[in-house]
């Protein structure tokens, strides 16, 4: 007895001394996908350093990222179909299904309980217990009489525990009601152009616009007033213009609202559009380096970033807006994939898949502050994604 006390004692007290795990927020929280590992790594934005690397998330070739209510998990989406809950603040997988043969991507619902995936395999959108991962419902993308299922794109949430997203080959876009997550309600928008691509919701969450891939324009549609049904904006952009190979499809995931201009990629074009939000209208366009991929909004809209697909792919141009010039070219490494801000601007983000680096600049500067060493970076995602619509 005295042998079991004395040896609990010893337990407690080296207990006592071991090193606790450090306290902290979410709120300057991250990761960076580590596209040919199957892992991530975990990121602070105060010290600009990494903390943690957690493996054995499956394919992520193609991979994306929402975060709970709190910031506490992230929900990352593989390739594979894999659907992996991740504890930020423990450094851990908390749960993780496959739920699918390819996936694209996902969101999560207004109130923070319902994920839901998008998937090329088979098509539909699947919608999951934000706690359990238990599933929920599943909404197959068919159409042609039911006979096809098409692959779903450009998923993103929407206010009124909504989802909204577009069909590739059926050239269709759906809003889901999933007020309850069982049972589902689909509105299906018919006709809305050839194949469309990405989808984007503005940061108020009115609109929904789905970029289209197999033909000059966009596809809108008034959340507000769904019943109008999607009109067309910004159609054949690219008339009188011969379209050039399209190396990587651009996102309109991150797309700049600045004020009253929105600026999105065009595809196959070496520019940038800007549009007047307030009615849909091109205003100008600006010419840039490459094939735009992103064009992200800087944290008080003035500036614009942008990074371009191969083989210009080295490369990230700033552009002022007021002027509409080109104010910097940056070189941060070879196939930059991704740029991320920290929510008020202080810093950006920027991986280079093949140098295996993950670059912090000063916006205002251009100044390098860090540079990470992360095994082929693609996606950063930031904690802050978790208070924002459509991220």
């Amino acid at each position: 007895m005295l042998a079991r006390v004395l040896m609990a004692s010893l337990a407690l007290a080296l207990a006592a001394c071991a090193p606790a795990p450090p306290l902290r927020g979410t709120g300057d929280l991250g990761l960076v996908i580590e596209r040919a590992t199957g892992q991530v790594t975990l990121i602070e934005t105060t010290g600009r350093s990494a903390y943690a690397t957690v493996k054995g998330l499956g394919d992520l070739s193609h991979a994306s990222v929402v975060y709970s209510r709190d910031g506490r998990y992230a929900y990352v989406f593989g390739r594979d179909g894999g659907l992996t809950k991740l504890d930020m603040l423990r450094a851990r997988i908390a749960a993780r299904v496959v739920q699918a043969g390819n996936s694209i991507g996902g969101a999560i619902s207004q109130d923070g309980r319902v994920i839901a995936v998008a998937n090329y395999v088979p098509g539909g959108v699947r919608l999951f217990d934000a706690d359990t991962l238990a599933p929920l419902a599943d909404i197959p993308a068919r159409f042609d009489g039911g006979a096809r299922r098409a692959k779903v794109v450009g998923i993103a949430d929407a206010p009124g525990e909504r989802f909204v997203f577009s069909l590739f080959e059926a050239g269709e876009i759906w809003l889901v009601d999933a007020k309850d997550p069982r049972h589902p309600r689909v509105t299906r928008f018919e006709g809305v152009g050839r194949e469309p691509y990405d989808g984007l919701i503005t940061p108020d969450g009115r609109y929904y616009v789905a970029g289209l891939f197999g033909e000059d324009g966009l596809a809108l549609l008034d959340l507000w007033h769904p019943e109008a049904g999607v009109r067309r904006i910004l159609d054949r952009y690219g008339r009188g213009e011969q379209r050039l190979p399209v190396y990587k499809m651009p996102h309109l995931r991150g797309w700049a609202v600045a004020g009253d201009l929105a600026v999105l990629p065009a595809v196959g074009h070496h520019e940038v559009l800007l549009v007047d939000k307030r009615d849909w209208t091109e205003v100008a366009r600006i010419a840039v380096h490459g094939q735009p991929v992103f064009a992200i909004a800087q944290p008080g809209g003035r500036r614009v970033w942008v990074n371009f697909a191969f083989p210009d792919n080295d490369t990230v141009q700033v552009i002022d807006l007021p002027s509409r010039r080109i104010v910097a070219t940056l070189k941060p490494g070879r196939a930059v994939l991704h740029m991320e801000f920290t929510p008020r601007g202080d810093q950006v983000w920027i991986s280079a898949r093949d140098d295996n680096t993950v670059s912090v600049y000063d916006p205002e500067s251009f100044a390098l502050l860090a540079r990470l060493k992360v095994d082929h970076p693609s996606g950063i995602f930031l904690s802050a994604r978790a208070f924002a619509t459509g991220f």
